[in-house]
């Protein structure tokens, strides 16, 4: 089944990091199970069992996946309605996202587009190898609009920094000492 407009997924995963080129491809949901079903404003579909989506610069793995759009007014009677924008996306189990050098793991991910906010839980790993930093917490907060990350119990890991120390070889000259205030 293909849900062309997933790629709000990428978006939201993107965050504070820069964007990619990338040439534009369908995306595709695959799972051994699948239960849709619509009203007249949402469709809701429920992805179980070795779901892969693919798409432009993206590949998401998990065990379940609970995607809720908003479907298009003007196409409220029909069975399967064209897409206006998604609500929600939640991805639970083993959860593996891979976009350009950023990668995501955790074991839930719960994305909502239209607040340009992605929460990680359960044990949530983010690294990006192209500036490499990797953080990891119990919780993770990734907002695009802000360009923030935020996280409880966080641990952040980067690239060495330069020795900020003195120059062991170079004469430091005693300073005078600051005269006593009576």
């Amino acid at each position: 089944m293909t849900l062309p407009r997933l790629a709000l997924f990428l978006a939201a995963f993107a965050g504070s990091l820069y964007a990619q080129n990338a040439e534009t491809q369908p995306t595709v949901i695959e799972s051994e199970k699948l239960d849709m079903k619509s009203t007249d404003t949402k469709t809701t579909s429920i992805f179980e069992g070795k779901v892969v989506v693919t798409g432009t610069n993206l590949k998401l793995t998990c065990d379940r996946l609970e995607v809720v759009a908003l479907r298009n007014k003007a196409d409220a009677a029909a069975t399967i309605g064209k897409v206006e924008r998604f609500e929600s996306l939640v991805a639970e189990g083993n959860v593996h996202i891979v976009q350009g050098d950023r990668e995501a793991a955790c074991g839930k991910a719960v994305v909502l587009p239209g607040d340009d906010k992605i929460t990680l839980t359960d044990r949530p790993v983010v690294s990006d190898r192209g500036v490499g930093w990797t953080w990891t917490g119990d919780e993770l907060l990734l907002l695009r609009g802000e360009r923030q990350v935020r996280g409880t119990n966080v641990k952040i890991v980067g690239p060495p920094v330069k020795d900020l120390g003195f120059d062991k070889d170079k004469k430091v000259e005693p300073t005078p000492e600051a005269p006593k205030q009576p």
